[in-house]
């Protein structure tokens, strides 16, 4: 009924909508009503073709200016196509496509990271606090991130799915300057983002820097070397 009323460019009565998919009447009106409250149609009451007869006026639907896109698993296509935009529009006479591409994804994770900040507001943070605050911002977008461990965050989907197979050192370069940059504007410490691909899964990871790596295998990790 949705595709049937996008269609015909003009408001559409119940009955109309009804013989579009062989339905009662009831029905569609259940389904049409429906589609009103989740944002999809808009309804309001006309006569048919303009003409006034004595009576009520029947209700009538048509499409609203939104926009709708279904993804499951998450895909964030057109925010891939942004940044290779925005490369495209900037790229300097010193760099070539590909750092392009990486410099603007590096810029919009930390203006991403600075938003989330000022809103959260939350000082100094930690590795875990601000894996916390990461968990939050990535679920947001899609990567459906899985805490393995206080300090390590697993990102179970990749939102840019199946272009990251068909250009890999691109599209994943450009994630984990992304998801850098997300660390950089949120202003967590101790935590880096590096590759890691794992089949089905992004090919980012989250987990301690360097040092704190060391810091965390053990006792004899601090011990000094033997002379």
């Amino acid at each position: 009924m949705f595709t049937f009323i996008r269609r015909a460019r003009r408001a559409v009565t119940r009955d109309e909508a009804a013989a579009s998919v062989g339905i009662s009447r009831k029905l569609a009106a259940f389904h049409l009503d429906k589609l009103v409250t989740a944002g999809l149609l808009r309804a309001r009451y006309e006569a048919p073709g303009g003409v006034r007869k004595v009576g009520r006026q029947p209700k009538v639907y048509e499409p609203t200016d939104a926009q709708i896109t279904v993804n499951i698993p998450d895909r964030r296509h057109e925010l891939l196509a942004g940044l290779l935009l925005d490369a495209v529009l900037t790229e300097g006479a010193d760099e070539n496509a590909t750092q392009a591409a990486l410099r603007t994804s590096e810029r919009r994770g930390r203006e991403l990271g600075e938003a989330a900040r000022e809103e959260l507001r939350p000082g100094r943070m930690g590795p875990e606090r601000g894996l916390t605050a990461c968990e939050h911002l990535l679920e947001a977008g899609g990567y459906e991130p899985f805490r393995e461990t206080p300090t390590r965050l697993r990102l179970r989907n990749c939102p840019f799915h199946p272009l990251a197979a068909k250009a890999p050192d691109l599209v994943c370069g450009m994630n984990l300057a992304f998801l850098g940059g997300c660390l950089e504007g949120l202003q967590v410490n101790g935590i880096e983002a590096v590759l890691a691909p794992e089949p089905g899964e992004c090919c980012v990871r989250l987990m301690p820097s360097a040092p704190d790596a060391d810091r965390e295998s053990g006792p004899e990790a601090a011990e000094p070397p033997p002379a």
